[in-house]
């Protein structure tokens, strides 16, 4: 959201950063590093050979997309809750994602709104993290799943949403009195209660659609698991099968005792 100057405390210029909203920020960041160096791991190893670790890898992208979105959604549907009850205020965040904004602010202090716009653009990146890895996980399973065409609905979705916070981002980060982009319709909406109106509900229905795609694919994904892991099963057990060297069958007594004795050569 835009907080114009004064109208958020949390934001204003001088106020303090603590260690903690610090320590929040960098963890916060770096659980998308980690998530997306773990997606681009997944594209490249999922060209090859199947390893053990890649279900569980992706699983575990799933589940921290999962997460990620829990708490980005309710943020936004706390937005929402509070602009019901205060349609003429300035937008509110809560005292967490006010924390991580103020501990992402530090990049430039002079762009009271700059942590703000890192932090959603943090949280979608987490969210489109999870639903790529739905489309990893499906990807050696045989057929059509509903849970991968649902996730690749929403990465389109989610990478469209994701484009739009780049922009917001980038816009403040360049200097820009308030963010420009489709949620603030390029900057043409004055700061007050309708722009606020506007850019609150359009994020809101923004990730309501994405978080309700996400659960339909996760509806989905949990029908499917079993052809889902059978995919990485079988390309072990082929590729276990490929690499065991080839056994002679043991002879039996019988078939010892039944072979003749072998005889010198010239013995009569």
């Amino acid at each position: 959201m835009d907080h114009p100057r004064g109208a958020h405390g949390a934001h204003e210029m001088g106020s303090s950063v603590s260690y903690l909203d610090t320590i929040g920020a960098v963890l916060f960041i770096g659980w998308a590093v980690a998530m997306w160096l773990a997606v681009v791991v997944l594209a490249y190893a999922n060209r090859g050979p199947v390893r053990p670790w890649l279900y569980r890898t992706a699983v575990g992208v799933i589940g921290l997309g999962v997460i990620g979105q829990i708490g980005h959604f309710q943020e936004h549907v706390t937005q929402a809750a509070y602009w019901v009850a205060n349609p003429y205020s300035p937008a509110w965040m809560t005292p967490w994602a006010d924390s991580l904004a103020r501990g992402m602010g530090q990049v430039d202090p002079s762009k009271p709104a700059l942590g703000m716009e890192i932090l959603h653009l943090t949280g979608n990146f987490i969210f489109l993290a999870g639903l790529v890895g739905i489309v990893q996980i499906t990807r050696r399973a045989v057929g059509s799943l509903a849970s991968r065409k649902w996730a690749r609905m929403g990465v389109w979705m989610q990478g469209i949403h994701g484009v739009e916070h780049v922009v917001l981002t980038v816009s403040v980060a360049l200097g820009a009195s308030r963010a420009i982009g489709l949620s603030t319709w390029f900057g043409a909406i004055d700061p007050g209660p309708a722009l606020v109106t506007y850019r609150v509900w359009w994020h809101f229905v923004a990730n309501l659609i994405g978080t309700a795609i996400l659960a339909i694919s996760l509806y989905h994904l949990w029908k499917e698991r079993r052809a889902v892991k059978a995919g990485y099963e079988v390309s072990l057990e082929s590729g276990a099968a490929e690499s065991e060297p080839e056994r002679v069958p043991a002879r039996s007594a019988a078939q010892e005792a039944a072979a003749p004795e072998p005889t010198l050569a010239g013995r009569s």
